[in-house]
C-alpha cells in the first residue's frame, strides 16, 4: 500500500508559481484560533483547515473539527473534491502532527502550502521535500518553524528603525 502511495507522489507536481507570506501565515493562525470551538469547550479534538492564500491575509475556506486528525483531512479533501476545488495555490492547516501520511494527503490535493500546530515526523519531512511541499510546523501565535520549501516562503521585512 505505501509502495503504491510513494509512486503516486512521485507523479504529484506542485505549482512553483506560488508564495507564502508571513503575514498571510499569521492571518491564518489567528482565524484558526477563532474557529476552534469544540478544541476550547471539550478539548481531545483536531482541527484542520482549508484557507485561501491572499497577498497579506487569509479566508478560511472549509474547517473541521474531529477526534481523529485524518478524519477531519478526509472531511476537507472530500469537499474539495465534491465541490472542485483546485487546492493549487491554497494552504492547509493541522493541529496535528506531519506524519508522511498528512503530507500525502496534502500533496494528492495538490496544496503547496501545509501548516501544522504541531510537529514533525521523519517521513513526514522526507516527504514534503520530495514532492517541494513547503512546509511550516510548531505554528502558533507568531512562532512557527519552516522546515521545507523556503523557495515558496516571504518572510515580511521588519521596519528599520532610525535614531
Amino acid at each position: 500500500m505505501f509502495g503504491d502511495l510513494m509512486d503516486e507522489i512521485d507523479r504529484v507536481k506542485l505549482r512553483d508559481d506560488v508564495r507564502l507570506s508571513e503575514d498571510t501565515l499569521y492571518a491564518l493562525m489567528e482565524q484558526v484560533r477563532h474557529r476552534e470551538t469544540i478544541y476550547k469547550s471539550a478539548g481531545a479534538v483536531h482541527g484542520c483547515a482549508l484557507a485561501s492564500n491572499e497577498d497579506g491575509t487569509s479566508r478560511i475556506l472549509s474547517f473541521v473539527e474531529d477526534v481523529g486528525r485524518h478524519n477531519a483531512v478526509d472531511a476537507i479533501a472530500g469537499q474539495m473534491w465534491l465541490e472542485d476545488i483546485d487546492g493549487s495555490d491554497k494552504i492547509f492547516y493541522t493541529t496535528g502532527r506531519l506524519t508522511s501520511e498528512m503530507v500525502i494527503k496534502a500533496a494528492q490535493m495538490s496544496i503547496p502550502f501545509l501548516v501544522s500546530r504541531s510537529g514533525l515526523t521523519q517521513m513526514g519531512h522526507a516527504i514534503a521535500q520530495k514532492t517541494g511541499i513547503t512546509m511550516l510546523g510548531r505554528a502558533t501565535g507568531r512562532h512557527y518553524l519552516l522546515f521545507t520549501g523556503k523557495q515558496r516562503f516571504q518572510k515580511s521585512v521588519s521596519p528599520t528603525v532610525l535614531a
